[in-house]
């Protein structure tokens, strides 16, 4: 009922609006055919007043020493009501009559001639009201000292410019009429789909989205979306926005749910170390026969280790998270990676460690040192964990054009397909399907924090992957002056372009 009412009042507003504009324009039309055709009437009167003027002082001018001689209205040939009067050098009406039907001149009373003063000579037709005798058309014509005021009636005038008046306004009141219902049905018609719109609007709001299993919103049938009519757009625009609801309905959905199983993850995380030490302790109080002392504490402080290395990610995601700056100087990745490849030899010896270089400028971006160095350890110990021993990782330093890129390959068993969107993902790990060269493996927050670093810094991280060849590549932007050419990129750098480390 609140949609009808609010259709109902549009659809009168607009009835309104369209009527107004219909009377203003028939209005408009109607006075100016009124005026054309008064004017072109006045026009032809003021004609023949001109003419029945000079016909007038011609025949008074064969008498000019007869200054009230009006004998020529006595003549045939006048039309009915003509009114002749002569006047003095002064203007001053001397004497006046009009013709009659089938009968003499009729002479003016003073107070009709009275209506006819003042009259210019030559100031072309005026119009005067002569009592008793209705509204005149009148002019003075002047030649050798004679002059004579004619006029003729306006009443035929004035009777057919009320006719038309009359005829004008029935016709306009017909058309109205007529145009008002015709724009009532259109508009009627038009606003059927903006009321379908409404009604469906309606419907959604009364849908629980408080619960988010709602995945099928009703929606506006193609019809009513046209994109021609104004109607139809705001169709279109419902339907995008119960789009965007459904979908961010989803996305929330999807949130919780890794919230969930984040929380889930973390817990059986940290319980794990935490039973460890516990039990260890356990074992302890009851007896130190039973377990040799310095084996248990080993056990202890390799799972509180393990605990604070996972709680110490934790923060760092949930300060990253939060948007919090981190320490900013100007790092070379080209030594950092370098020992950062020395470093990751000495952890896995197994694997076959090589560094490349391609650096058209200085390799210096503008970062957290540690932060960085985080995000490259992180992403060779991935490949050392990941991949089994004899395996050859690459790590490739390139800078150019403004940016610095680091990769990180293996040639190892890849990442299986249905692991690559989640990849980066709290939590994620795929023990199943790539070998691990140790017992304890992470927590998979590794490649994790690995995003969120490179996020932080402005960067981009991608990875590709099959088998026999993964590559993760990290983007940063580049920072000071670009290095010209023939100069030497770095001084302090000793590697060759492809340097296997031993």
């Amino acid at each position: 009922m609140r949609v009808r009412t609010r259709s109902g009042s549009l659809r009168t507003r607009l009835l309104i609006l369209i009527a107004a504009a219909l009377v203003a324009v028939c209005a408009v039309m109607a006075l100016t055919a009124v005026l054309a055709q008064r004017a072109y009437l006045l026009g032809n009167l003021d004609d023949r007043v001109t003419d029945a003027a000079r016909r007038s002082l011609a025949d008074a001018a064969l008498h000019p020493d007869l200054p009230r001689d009006l004998t020529f209205l006595d003549e045939s040939g006048h039309p009915a009501g003509l009114l002749a009067a002569r006047l003095d050098a002064d203007g001053t009406v001397l004497t006046a009559a009009t013709v009659r039907q089938d009968a003499p001149p009729q002479s003016l009373t003073t107070r009709q001639m009275s209506s006819l003063a003042g009259i210019e000579t030559g100031g072309g037709p005026h119009t005067r009201t002569v009592p008793g005798l209705g509204t005149y058309r009148v002019t003075v014509l002047d030649a050798d000292g004679v002059r004579v005021l004619t006029g003729l009636p306006m009443g035929d005038v004035q009777d057919m410019i009320r006719g038309l008046v009359a005829v004008e306004a029935a016709v306009a009141g017909a058309g109205l009429t007529v145009a008002g219902g015709v724009c009532a049905v259109v508009v009627r018609r038009q606003l059927r789909p903006l009321g379908r719109v409404a009604a469906k609007a309606v419907e959604v709001s009364q849908t629980p989205l408080y619960r988010y299993e709602v995945t099928d919103l009703p929606r506006l049938p193609e019809r009513d979306t046209d994109p021609g009519s104004e109607a139809g757009q705001v169709g279109a625009a419902l339907n995008r926005m119960i789009d965007h609801v459904e979908s961010s309905l989803a996305e929330r959905r999807r949130g919780e749910e890794r919230m969930r199983r984040f929380l889930a993850d973390a817990s059986h995380e940290l319980r794990t170390p935490l039973a460890s030490i516990a039990g260890y302790a356990e074992l302890m109080n009851r007896g130190a026969d039973r377990i040799e002392p310095g084996l248990a504490w080993r056990r202890v402080t390799a799972e509180s280790a393990r605990m604070t290395g996972l709680v110490e990610d934790l923060l760092l995601l949930a300060r990253l998270d939060e948007g919090r700056p981190l320490h900013s100087s100007e790092v070379d990745l080209a030594a950092l990676v370098a020992e950062a490849v020395w470093d990751a030899r000495a952890a896995g010896s197994g694997h076959d460690w090589q560094l490349e270089l391609g650096l058209d400028e200085l390799p210096l971006v503008l970062g957290d040192e540690v932060r960085l160095r985080q995000v490259v350890a992180n992403l060779l110990a991935n490949a050392r964990v990941h991949t089994p021993s004899g395996t050859s990782v690459v790590a490739v330093v390139e800078a150019r054009q403004g940016r610095c890129v680091v990769r990180v390959r293996d040639d190892g068993p890849g990442i299986p397909p249905d692991l690559l969107p989640t990849v980066f993902e709290r939590f994620t790990r795929a023990d199943a399907s790539r070998a691990r060269a140790t017992t304890g493996g992470g927590a998979g927050l590794g490649l994790a924090v690995v995003a969120a670093i490179t996020a932080a810094h402005g960067g981009h991280i991608d990875v590709h992957s099959e088998p026999g060849h993964t590559e993760f590549t990290v983007e940063l932007p580049l920072t000071g002056e670009p290095q010209q050419p023939g100069e030497p990129v770095a001084d302090t750098l000793t590697w060759s372009p492809r340097v296997p480390v031993r």
